[in-house]
């Protein structure tokens, strides 16, 4: 594995020269939502269109999917245990794996007036609480809203005015919030209050250049840098939680780069899911792992994704 950068690691450009490998050519129309599973060892994604949550164990290579009734965008583990939390397509749900023909049970429904709207990308902060954005299905209308869910199922919206959202994830101590404007190729920063939960203070915290593609899924490492997938950009970066420079990149053999999250035993994992979507014949022959699970090992841990407190 490769060398960490010297200290100090977060503000120095660095290579990463673990190669990328495949490790599901699944197809995905469009794969999303990757989710370490730190109590089951194992990793869950889902592919949006096709309604379905996949389950990798990477020890064994052994592959679980289930097929639902409506799209299913995001996951999180449960602080009590009990199953999945899910995004459905309006909003969110508890479901469990283990009992797979009890369909999945709705917590809320937060923007039942908004038919043409699904939910998306969605991430539980530290203290459990569920953000969510929302987004015109045809990716076009300025519908979408930034939710939060506490535990009870009680929502905020929090802003709104997005045909695509992605993200978040948290920077500073979790006194920044970072969350994807994927249409306008923006990453937004807000002031974040871990303790009550409230944001303010909306800002560009980065502009993607039109040959990079727009931001779709991101997390953060242990070092507080933050790596953002590159839709239609073939690429996975990684950037300076202070200045949001560019420090590392990593190439897949694809151009829709949607999601990316840590894990494995020593959470040193990258993986990354793609999408087939909207590819003609030609695309696909010069991209045939389009939709495809892939991993690297960037030469840094992440974090364990915090559990949903409902």
């Amino acid at each position: 594995m490769p060398r960490l950068p010297s200290v100090p690691a977060h503000r120095e450009p660095f290579q990463v020269t673990d190669e990328v490998r495949c490790l599901w050519p699944a197809s995905a129309v469009l794969g999303e939502g990757g989710l370490w599973s730190v109590s089951r060892r194992c990793l869950f994604w889902v592919d949006i269109l096709s309604r379905h949550i996949h389950r990798l164990d990477p020890a064994t290579g052994a592959q679980q999917s289930w097929t639902f009734d409506e799209e299913v965008s995001a996951l999180a583990e449960r602080r009590t245990g009990e199953g999945l939390a899910i995004a459905l397509r309006r909003g969110p749900a508890f479901w469990n794996p283990d009992q797979p023909g009890v369909p999945p049970r709705y917590l809320c429904q937060p923007e039942p007036e908004r038919s043409g709207n699904r939910f998306n990308d969605a991430r539980c902060d530290a203290a459990g609480r569920w953000w969510m954005g929302s987004m015109d299905f045809g990716c076009a209308l300025p519908t979408g809203s930034l939710y939060r869910v506490g535990a009870d199922g009680a929502w905020a919206r929090m802003d709104e005015g997005f045909a695509v959202t992605n993200g978040p994830t948290w920077i500073a101590q979790g006194r920044t919030m970072l969350f994807n404007d994927t249409v306008n190729g923006q990453v937004l920063a807000y002031d974040s209050d871990p303790d009550t939960g409230e944001i303010g203070g909306r800002r560009l915290w980065l502009q993607f250049a039109p040959e990079d593609g727009v931001p779709d899924g991101m997390t953060t490492d242990a070092l507080g840098r933050v790596w953002i997938c590159h839709w239609g950009g073939g690429c996975v970066t990684c950037h300076d939680p202070d200045t949001a420079q560019e420090l590392a990149r990593v190439h897949l053999p694809v151009s829709q780069v949607t999601s990316c999250t840590f894990g494995g035993p020593d959470l040193s994992t990258l993986f990354i899911t793609s999408a087939r979507f909207s590819l003609d014949e030609a695309a696909l022959a010069r991209e045939p792992l389009a939709g495809g699970l892939f991993a690297v090992r960037p030469g840094v841990a992440g974090l364990p994704a915090s559990p949903f407190a409902g």
